[in-house]
């Protein structure tokens, strides 16, 4: 593998990161001065910007063929925004369970990733399936700026003081826009150089493309998620920090996987890999998140540390698996007869803790 092909991918990944923030200042510029709530800001507005990166991954890497690197970055994305996103976040400071996420949006994410995998299941996901997924992002961007406008105007009617200031003018508007167009025109650039970079390394190092995406690519895509989501916790905002990744894996299952197979002719192909596992696991942890959100108002740290092993015990069987190491049958044996079982019943034991407290 060439010294330029690692300063491409470095060079990709750099231009996705710089074209996110660009994109995610000026749209969330662009919705505050509408009336738009912090937490829809990050369910959307944020949410959407900083998995823009997946989406020029995804869309160009299906362009070009590779629908291995398509589908694997977003499921990728998927597990590491709540395994490792919400795992380090947490960690930071415990974050903010609001009652819309618990109630709405997070059941919603359960049930596209139960959607996807129901459309895959026969190995691709056709023109007319993806354009319903994305048909999908723009009902419950629609209904979640409605709705956020809505009991927005209500507190401003109530409390006076609330009103959020108007915009400075049409100039502020237009050089706002100009920001999130210029972060767009990165992010394709940066795709286009990331996508070539992880293939020539899959080829060379004898990796699957599949892998690839599962883990470099899809890590790579997430960092503006990660970064956006630790200094939201840290500054105070954790109710944008945990909607961030609810609303971008939202977006990356409807919007993303949705325009990816509408762009491709036949669709978008799913390996019987990503089928047999990769995909149960992204539909797990989604269901991972049930009972810690719809349980309690937070999410601690000792929830985030729970995030983190899971995903460091999930690179760890793809690294495995993809050499074909000894250790694979035991490191198996131990996930499913030991770890997972002893995780279930210690969530069911948080669960009744929870309740527990409430009643009291």
């Amino acid at each position: 593998m060439s010294a330029i092909t690692i300063l491409a991918f470095i060079a990709g990944l750099l231009l996705l990161i710089v074209g996110a923030e660009l994109l995610v200042r000026g749209a969330s510029r662009l919705a505050t001065a509408v009336g738009i709530s912090p937490l829809v800001v990050g369910l959307t507005v944020v949410a959407f910007g900083t998995s823009a990166p997946e989406m020029a991954v995804s869309v160009q890497s299906s362009l070009a063929g590779q629908s291995d690197v398509a589908v694997g970055n977003v499921v990728g994305s998927n597990i590491a925004n709540i395994l490792l996103i919400l795992g380090c976040s947490a960690l930071a400071a415990p974050l903010i369970v609001s009652r819309q996420l618990a109630r709405l949006d997070v059941p919603l994410m359960v049930v596209a990733s139960l959607v996807v995998y129901g459309l895959a299941w026969n190995g691709r996901l056709g023109q007319l399936e993806s354009s319903l997924l994305f048909l999908g992002v723009i009902g419950y961007t629609s209904y979640s700026i409605y709705q956020s406008r809505r009991e927005g105007q209500k507190a401003a009617n109530e409390l006076p003081d609330l009103k959020t200031a108007p915009p400075k003018g049409a100039r502020q508007l237009a050089g706002n826009a100009l920001i999130a167009t210029a972060g767009l025109g990165l992010l394709v650039f940066g795709a286009d150089l990331l996508v070539d970079a992880a293939v020539t390394a899959a080829e060379f190092l004898g990796v699957s493309k599949l892998v690839i995406g599962l883990t470099i690519v899809a890590v790579g895509t997430s960092m503006p998620e990660l970064a956006t989501s630790v200094v939201a916790s840290l500054r105070g905002e954790r109710e944008i920090a945990v909607g961030n990744v609810v609303g971008s894996n939202l977006f990356n299952l409807l919007a993303v996987l949705g325009l990816a197979g509408m762009v491709t002719p036949g669709g978008l192909l799913v390996s019987a890999q990503a089928l047999q596992f990769d995909l149960l696991v992204m539909t797990a942890v989604a269901l991972l998140c049930l009972p810690i959100f719809l349980t309690g108002d937070t999410i601690s740290r000792g929830e985030g540390a729970l995030f983190l092993g899971y995903y460091a015990a999930y690179i760890a069987y793809l690294v495995l698996a993809a050499v074909q190491h000894p250790a694979l049958p035991l490191f198996q044996t131990i996930m499913g007869w030991v770890i997972i079982p002893l995780t279930i019943v210690g969530l069911l034991l948080i669960t009744v803790r929870k309740k527990t407290l409430r009643v009291r």
